[in-house]
């Protein structure tokens, strides 16, 4: 009979003290805990290693998929689950994880819905519910790709998928000013792996992409129905839209001051 697959919980992380603790904690059953830190100043080293966590450092940036890889890299286990330190697992995500590794598949990446606190409520519409991530597959099978931001775990041909039961919770934003640091640089992230990519952006874009984000969020996918954190969420993500096109347009449409 053979033994269960071994799991690793795998984290990048950087200044991530205040998290750390209580994400970790939900994390005490599995076999091996990797974190990547890019270059923290804070106590995230001695908070991780005191939950008994393999503790690394790649201070060079790299974008978002890149780091994943290179922590995918430092994991001696079977599987992997990826979690962000400001994610917490429910007990019933854990019990969920456990079915799969009872009874394991070679081939199946493992979707993970996520439920997101925002501003004192849990959104349950805007499109941000269940906000299925893929989280969960066999070390070999499978990672991220290269991409800056917005990275994704690569499925190659003959690679399923299925869903898995149990939220992951998701304590997204500490304040407002947060919301605002994080947003802007995933769009300046965006705007730079556009530009990279030979593509322009303008002004018109943006108004455009960023009502229609609004008209999704709060109408189409009942926004109104989070209440005033829905109203508030759907106007900054329409900024936040925005914001992405201005950046681009500012970087390949825009010139410095004539000498």
């Amino acid at each position: 009979m053979s033994s269960r697959p071994t799991l690793a919980a795998v984290l990048i992380v950087k200044n991530e003290a205040e998290n750390l603790a209580d994400c970790l904690a939900t994390l005490d059953w599995v076999d091996e805990i990797v974190v990547l830190d890019s270059g923290s100043t804070d106590t995230t080293r001695e908070v991780a290693e005191a939950a008994g966590a393999r503790f690394f450092v790649n201070a060079d940036w790299p974008g978002f998929g890149r780091q994943r890889q290179l922590a995918q890299g430092h994991v001696q286990s079977d599987w992997v689950l990826w979690i962000d330190a400001d994610e917490r697992v429910t007990p019933e995500l854990k019990i969920s994880i456990e079915a799969i590794l009872a009874k394991p598949t070679t081939n199946t990446v493992y979707s993970i819905p996520r439920l997101s606190w925002v501003f004192g409520r849990f959104i349950r519409h805007c499109g941000w519910y269940p906000d299925r991530v893929l989280r969960l597959y066999p070390k070999a099978l499978t990672g991220y790709n290269d991409a800056l931001v917005h990275e994704k775990v690569e499925l190659g041909p003959g690679i399923k998928t299925a869903k898995l039961k149990g939220d992951l919770l998701h304590y997204t934003y500490r304040d407002l000013e947060h919301y605002l640091v994080k947003s802007a640089g995933y769009a300046a992230a965006w705007a730079q792996q556009r530009q990279q990519r030979g593509k322009r952006g303008s002004l018109g874009q943006g108004v455009l992409h960023g009502v229609g984000c609004f008209l999704k969020m709060y109408l189409l996918k009942a926004g109104f129905l989070d209440g005033r954190q829905g109203l508030l969420l759907s106007l900054l993500s329409a900024h936040s839209t925005f914001v992405k096109y201005a950046d681009l347009w500012i970087r390949t449409d825009t010139r410095g001051p004539r000498a």
